[in-house]
């Protein structure tokens, strides 16, 4: 017999159990590389992207031999699908986790003992207790499987502390094979994937993070009322979905619109009831309501196919977070739209979420402190709640971060918390409360290196807010996909195709820079050099209008640019304004009387660094187009009569060290080739033209003759490179 025959031979099992139990003919891609690794018995880490069956990748080898496959899985309600799902086929499954009773927890143990059970869910925080591991010892462990293994790493969007005992539940059960699976990895969690689980030489299975079917888009809103018209035309077209909000409040705000619109929808947040949210999670899988609005805390695991769009109410936390509420969009195969609703104020809501995962050490300490002070010294127990707790430390503490320094204690085993009878509060028990804070086992530096990877995430998700480019090609290349195509069907891909969207150049260009600058004047810098605005859009487009009336202030009339762009009237003003807002130039702070100014992109075309791709339709005065190295040479001559720009400090190094080597060619002071001044200008602007650079300030008939076109070189040669 040879190999073919015989591999087709060992598959017929397999492939008997895939058609009898889940309906299948055959595997997808990439599930057929990891289930063939898996019966060779090597270990494995799987990446599929959302909908692509990685619950397929240990339920199938589970069936196909003897012994118990553990399932790891951080989520009860996801447990609960998977062994409905399960036992509905006819198969042995059953779950361990905190929402079993005294009675159903015994239960499940004896049909371990009997053998009963091909397929256990198990919480993480399960394994650390000694009873249940002395009796998994003494089962044969065929399979571990960890799903969701992102949540295993740091760099992971749902990090759980918990996951990292992983590694030594696998020394304890005597180094059972393991499968890991996810769908959105990084390079940074794989390697993380890898390292805490120890994995043996494990067959590594990458089938792709691109969803040909998905259609990704970016809107950017200027106000909420702007974000509740947008959802009314998504929901109104595509019927079917998910509306994810960052916070409760804006849960019921959507759902209330919704709701007065005669839309079939529910509401999902840990605010409600255990069973509100059982209600309206079963609502929403078994097809009885068409829409549900939800923070993050709903979807894991979801099993809905036909869900046509999925929409972000605000920025989320992280590229990964996005991708993968993202994802629950068109499991069927079929079209689905993925739609961010951007303002630039929706950031604060996660600067928010990020001091309240990421406490300082100063509010841990403090918070331990209260509780060795305030406890019952009889029983070291204190019966506070979150909320109380964070106002005895101070109206200023954040109660979501006195809730992680309350985690930060139970791991580092100084306190446990536990329910309380007849009260919501749950108590707190100090384990040492001998023992001072600077005692306790709590790495310092884990906790800085988990706020400095957190504040990275909000900045890649802004930066995917802001990008010009593919929308599916950039997520791709962030979890290191190199070398893709645009996708060809997201909003960016198909305003390329689109008339109304063109690269500016000429006249165009410039009256946009000339607005952008307009701009700029009128905001500020922030303590991190970003751009914070000052006035609303219609003050500032008077401004550049040049108007007189009561109500203009007389910094405004005092601006290098008052009244630069005099020539447009209030229309073309105002449809200006709407297609750089449109092309992601302008960003508004949101509110009842939102402030705008730049966004970094924004800023880049004000400086000559990009060029836009922009409607033209309402505000373009003139067909006639002069080259575009032109009007970069008049936005750079505007630009240093007013003083704007950022110094490119590495830039200004090397200015700085070809005015040396002139100064001592030409035996003269550094001063007399070129003011400090002048230096700084060129090293914010930039010049890249020899008219472009002798308009700056400073620059004399010597210069000219003898050093300028070095200095325009050595930009041009930056810029490239």
């Amino acid at each position: 017999m040879n190999t073919a025959m015989a591999r087709e031979t060992e598959m017929n099992p397999v492939q008997e159990a895939l058609k009898v139990y889940f309906g299948f003919d055959s595997l997808r891609p990439g599930q057929e590389e990891v289930v063939q690794a898996v019966l060779e018995g090597r270990d494995a880490l799987g990446i599929m992207p959302t909908g692509g069956g990685k619950s397929l990748c240990y339920q199938l080898p589970a069936l196909c031999r003897e012994g118990l496959t553990i399932v790891v899985s951080p989520l009860i309600a996801l447990m609960k699908d998977q062994v409905d799902a399960l036992q509905g086929r006819g198969i042995a499954a059953a779950a361990v986790n905190s929402s079993l009773g005294a009675e159903e927890y015994r239960q499940v143990m004896q049909a371990l003992r009997r053998g009963e059970i091909r397929i256990l869910y198990v919480a993480p925080e399960r394994f650390a207790q000694e009873n249940f591991m002395s009796l998994l010892a003494g089962l044969q462990v065929a399979l571990l499987a960890v799903d969701e293994a992102h949540c295993l790493s740091q760099w992971g969007h749902d990090f759980r502390p918990d996951y990292l005992r992983l590694g030594r539940v696998r020394e304890q059960l005597g180094w059972p094979q393991t499968i890991a699976l996810t769908a959105t990895a990084t390079p940074h969690v794989r390697e993380d994937i890898l390292r805490t689980l120890q994995l043996h030489e494990p067959a590594v299975v990458i089938s792709g993070f691109g969803r040909e079917n998905l259609d990704f888009s970016i809107t950017h809103c200027e106000s909420r009322k702007a974000k509740f018209e947008r959802i009314n035309k998504i929901v109104s077209r595509w019927k079917k979905g998910i509306i994810y909000c960052s916070t409760r409040k804006n849960v019921m705000l959507v759902f209330d619109a919704l709701a007065s619109q005669q839309v079939n929808a529910v509401a999902y947040h840990a605010g409600m009831s255990d069973e509100e949210r059982e209600f309206s999670q079963n609502a929403f899988v078994s097809g009885r309501a068409d829409v549900v609005v939800a923070t993050n805390a709903f979807g894991m695991g979801i099993d809905r196919s036909d869900v046509r769009f999925v929409v972000h109410f605000e920025i989320p936390g992280s590229v990964e977070a996005y991708y993968q509420e993202a994802g629950r969009a068109g499991r069927d195969g079929e079209p689905a739209v993925c739609e961010l609703l951007f303002n630039h104020a929706d950031l604060k809501t996660q600067e928010f979420f990020f001091e309240g995962s990421n406490p300082p050490l100063s509010v841990i300490r403090s918070l331990y402190n209260m509780l060795r002070f305030e406890c019952d010294p009889a029983t070291s127990e204190l019966h506070l709640t979150v909320d109380a707790m964070a106002e005895r430390l101070g109206k200023e503490v954040n109660p979501m971060a006195v809730g992680t320094a309350l985690s930060c204690l139970i791991h580092a085993g100084a306190i446990q918390r536990f329910d309380v009878p007849g009260q919501l509060a749950k108590g707190t028990r100090l384990l040492k409360p001998e023992v001072n804070f600077e005692c306790l086992d709590i790495d310092r530096n884990a906790l800085e290196e988990k706020a400095r990877r957190d504040h990275l995430k909000i900045e890649a998700m802004t930066r995917f807010a802001y990008s010009v480019g593919c929308r599916q090609q950039w997520i791709l290349d962030y979890f290191g996909e190199p070398d893709t195509e645009p996708c060809g069907h997201c909003d960016v891909c198909s305003a390329a195709g689109d008339e109304e969207r063109e690269e500016l150049e000429g006249d165009d260009l410039l009256v946009v820079r000339k607005a952008l600058a307009g701009v700029a004047r009128a905001s500020k810098r922030g303590p991190a050099g970003e751009w914070v605005g000052i006035y609303g859009r219609g003050k500032i487009m008077d401004m550049l209008r040049g108007a007189r009336n009561a109500s203009m202030h007389q910094f405004l009339t005092s601006l290098s640019t008052y009244g630069i762009l005099r020539n447009l009237t209030d229309a073309k003003m105002k449809a200006l304004f709407r297609a750089m807002h449109e092309g992601g130039l302008l960003q508004s702070s949101g509110g009842d009387m939102p402030l705008i100014t730049l966004t970094p992109q924004g800023e880049e075309v004000m400086q000559s660094r990009a060029v836009p791709r922009m409607s033209r339709r309402g505000w373009c005065g003139s067909s006639s187009r002069r080259p575009a190295r032109l009007a970069q040479n008049q936005t750079q001559n505007l630009l240093v009569s007013m003083g704007l720009g950022r110094l490119d400090k590495e830039l200004y190094e090397h200015l700085a060290e070809l005015r040396r080597d002139l100064a001592e060619e030409y035996n003269m002071p550094v001063y007399r080739v070129m003011h400090n001044e002048t230096l700084r200008s060129m090293a914010t602007i930039k010049p890249t033209t020899m008219e472009a650079a002798m308009r700056l300030k400073g620059v004399g008939p010597w210069l000219r003759t003898h050093g300028l076109r070095a200095f325009v070189e050595l930009i041009q040669d930056y810029e490239e490179s």
